[in-house]
């Protein structure tokens, strides 16, 4: 990918590391690291969607969770715009900061029914961001928003008294939907969202993060494993494998001009909905996952991959374009 990123983006990551160092022994030494993310680059254009899939322990949420300081950056940069614009690199930055950026940036978290404070009310849970980054509201003011962003989630004002414990799965979403909403952000990290949720509850959700969306003219970031919700709501998708961004395009190509073999192998592993629609032949990969604490050398998905060679082992590969706007880490494909 080109180091040149065209100024209207919303975000720009450069070759972003997550590293976990292991201690052991009677010293307590480094003996080694666990290395979550290990590389990645991208950027996103307001408003847009970026589909961020992998199988579990691949990298993805630490991605999100990264990008708002939620884990720590081992190396690299994250450039997000201040109020006036200027991209700035966020990345580690002291949570003083850190704080004006945070009510930019919004996460909605995967589990509905750790995320919420049981002991608190819901008017309490949405409050929350304003008495931290509008701390000059009044309770008045605080008390109509709270009623308002209810509303906008699809759940009654009134509900505003209740507390998590009262509420269904998708309605506690909802509500963090809400919370997320509260500081009026560019930016929101929806950190599998829809994966603790029934089918039918997961499509409701689904439209709803689409409506806001287009109301209030948000990007996400949507990071999960359902490659069918990821196809429906990105625009663009990135394909992740032990730390690494291994495939990265538009949603219709990714999905039906897939390049990596990972990617391959993934989306032919996906269940088919139309039983009268021909699938693609079932590629099975050989092996398990390699660990993130001992990944090979070079490209990480080598041991599995049906077209290595030796070679692979030397250099880890870099995304490189192989048609308009679709990049993959692989220079046999």
């Amino acid at each position: 990918m080109s180091d040149k990123l065209p100024p209207s983006n919303i975000l720009e990551v450069k070759d972003l590391k997550v590293h976990y160092p292991i201690h052991g022994g009677l010293f307590l030494k480094k003996i080694g690291e666990v290395k979550a993310v290990d590389g990645v680059s991208f950027a996103m254009k307001p408003g847009e969607t970026l589909g961020m899939v992998g199988e579990s322990g691949c990298g993805k949420t630490t991605v999100g969770k990264a990008l708002i300081s939620l884990a720590p950056v081992t190396a690299g940069s994250v450039m997000f715009p201040d109020k006036l614009g200027r991209m700035t690199n966020i990345a580690n930055l002291p949570r003083g900061e850190m704080r004006p950026f945070r009510s930019r940036m919004q996460m909605v978290f995967q589990d509905p029914y750790s995320s919420l404070n049981p002991r608190m009310s819901v008017e309490a849970i949405i409050e929350e961001p304003l008495d931290i980054h509008k701390p000059d509201m009044r309770r008045k003011e605080k008390k109509e928003k709270v009623a308002w962003l209810l509303e906008k989630v699809g759940l009654r004002a009134a509900y505003a008294s209740r507390y998590p414990h009262e509420f269904s799965g998708g309605q506690r979403q909802r509500i963090g939907l809400a919370r997320a909403l509260a500081t009026n952000p560019a930016f929101i990290i929806a950190d599998e969202p829809v994966s603790a949720l029934d089918v039918s509850i997961q499509a409701q959700i689904i439209n709803l993060l689409q409506d806001l969306q287009d109301e209030f003219k948000l990007t996400y970031l949507f990071v999960a494993h359902d490659l069918a919700v990821v196809e429906h709501i990105s625009d663009r998708i990135a394909v992740m494998y032990l730390g690494n961004m291994v495939e990265l395009g538009t949603s219709d190509e990714v999905n039906k001009k897939p390049i990596h073999p990972y990617t391959r192998a993934l989306l032919s592993a996906a269940p088919q909905p139309n039983p009268h629609k021909t699938r693609a032949e079932r590629i099975i990969l050989k092996g398990d996952v390699p660990s993130p604490l001992n990944k090979p050398s070079g490209c990480g998905f080598r041991t599995r991959c049906p077209i290595a060679r030796p070679e692979c082992a030397h250099r880890v590969p870099e995304l490189q374009e192989k048609s308009p706007g679709h990049f993959a880490a692989c220079p046999w494909v």
